[in-house]
């Protein structure tokens, strides 16, 4: 579903008032995020406004039973589905989503193996004791360098994206013991129901091969010794709702397969992920089990329709383990009604972050709710665009939703469904640093990605000679930079 950019919705576009601004949409917060008898949002057990005096503002908070329990849901989704017409699937997680030591040892604890697209990501994988063989290695640009370190690690499975790829693994496997298995990425030609910048199965862009080149990338690949080609690899995009996309896009590569199975066995099909989450309450995703269940099933009948057996399978969700389990908070700084042209008002609500902790609204329009986590009220909705303190009008939090009218400076607001693509996506845009993580379990909170200070930026500069340190220093400490 294509969002609308945040830069054309008029408040006659916004969502409609709710009948109480302070309540909680279940299907966009954690399962266990909930109100205390004072008002104040409690997550994992833990409320707000404790997470705030530990820990500071802005605050990237992550419920590692949440995520644990998503790993959870996919993993049995998509082996049942699979199980049911006798082959086996492997469910990757999708660590471009969220990768952090910490994180990577969740997935993987339980059950789910993991896909990684660069180096430094390679990196994080084995710091955090994954093993290699359950490993994917994607990207459209992978070095020499990068390739060299996945080989030499053991990665279990390369997806290659280009001609000049399979040249330079033929180059670097030349002369090793054991073959590198590698699937061949693979442009369906099946646009998803996205924004354009997340739909990735079109011909016109960067990823992978179009279905004509694939067959000459696979026999290229079969004429390399040092390669084994295990299979086909294809994505069509990101927060998806339903199945079509996905049915047709499985019914081109099953045709695929079946061509060159024909040469050769070819006992893999993975068919990457992009499943949607809710993030506001106007969205309605497709359960993880009506998902498994309707790709697998669509790639069994068209197995059956070309008389081939079915191959085993792999899907990679990321966005659908960790979004719904991340929450971030924020110090409102400012407030500031501006008239519509409607007629309407809009109140601006400035906080002490913005498109640096999360650059999906700026990227892709991309849509969230908000509320108020430090209290309860009985004012009226108020229609609020949230905003961050960078300089952008695009700095847009939240584009449009409601909260009590009395919203002031000092109020701590919370944004839920952020655990994918903020952390992964944040910057220091105008030297702002980046929030720590913060993960809850058991009724505890600890740190897992420390937060950054202003001397870590200006650590990096060569100029810096530290002749700013005492303005630093004798200022009130940035709530940013709380880690204890």
């Amino acid at each position: 579903m294509s969002a609308a950019p945040h830069s054309s919705s008029p408040a006659s576009a916004s969502p409609a008032a709710p009948g109480d601004a302070n309540a909680l949409v279940a299907a966009v917060w954690p399962s266990r995020a909930t109100r205390d008898d004072r008002g104040v949002l409690t997550l994992g057990g833990i409320p707000a406004t404790e997470l705030r005096d530990r820990f500071g503002t802005p605050l990237w908070v992550l419920d590692e039973d949440e995520v644990r329990a998503q790993a959870r849901r996919a993993r049995s989704a998509f082996e049942v589905a699979s199980a049911a017409h006798g082959v086996a699937a492997r469910v990757y997680y999708a660590g471009k989503a969220f990768l952090s030591i910490e994180v990577a040892r969740w997935v993987t604890e339980e059950g789910l193996a993991l896909d990684v697209c660069t180096g430094g990501e390679l990196a994080v994988a084995l710091a955090a004791g994954v093993d290699p063989a359950r490993l994917g290695f994607h990207g459209n640009n992978k070095s020499e360098l990068e390739l060299r370190a996945a080989l030499d690690a053991g990665v279990g499975t390369i997806v290659i994206d280009s001609f000049v790829e399979i040249e330079r693994l033929a180059a670097l496997t030349s002369g090793r013991a054991a073959p590198a298995r590698v699937m061949v990425r693979v442009n369906s030609g099946v646009h998803a129901e996205t924004h354009d910048f997340l739909a990735t199965a079109h011909e016109d862009q960067k990823f992978g091969f179009t279905l004509t080149d694939a067959v000459a990338a696979a026999a290229r690949i079969r004429e390399v010794p040092g390669l084994e080609l295990v299979g086909l690899h294809g994505h069509i995009g990101s927060q998806i709702f339903g199945t079509a996309g996905f049915v047709e896009s499985a019914a081109r590569l099953v045709d695929l397969h079946a061509a060159l199975s024909a040469d050769a066995p070819l006992p893999l099909l993975n068919l990457g992920g992009g499943f949607g989450i809710a993030y506001t309450a106007a969205d309605d995703p497709t359960p993880i089990a009506d998902l498994a269940r309707g790709i697998v099933d669509a790639v069994a009948a068209e197995c059956a329709a070309r008389g081939i057996p079915m191959p085993d399978l792999a899907f990679e969700p990321g966005r659908s383990i960790v979004g719904r389990a991340g929450v971030t908070l924020y110090s409102v700084g400012t407030t500031k009604p501006v008239t519509l042209d409607e007629g309407l008002t809009r109140l601006y609500v400035s906080v002490d972050g913005g498109m640096s902790d999360n650059a999906r609204p700026a990227l892709y329009g991309a849509q969230y709710s908000v509320r108020i986590a430090s209290r309860a009220s009985d004012a009226d909705p108020a229609l609020v665009r949230v905003v961050g303190k960078h300089c952008e009008s695009g700095d847009i939090v939240v584009d449009a939703d409601h909260l009590p009218g009395d919203v002031a400076p000092g109020d701590l607001l919370a944004v839920p469904a952020t655990g994918a693509y903020c952390f992964s996506l944040a910057s220091t845009y105008n030297y702002v640093p980046r929030p720590p993580v913060v993960a809850l379990r058991g009724g505890e909170a600890r740190v897992i990605v420390r937060g950054e200070t202003v001397d870590d930026l200006l650590a990096r500069d060569a100029g810096y000679t530290g002749a700013a340190r005492a303005l630093l220093t004798s200022a009130p400490e940035s709530p940013m930079e709380g880690t204890a």
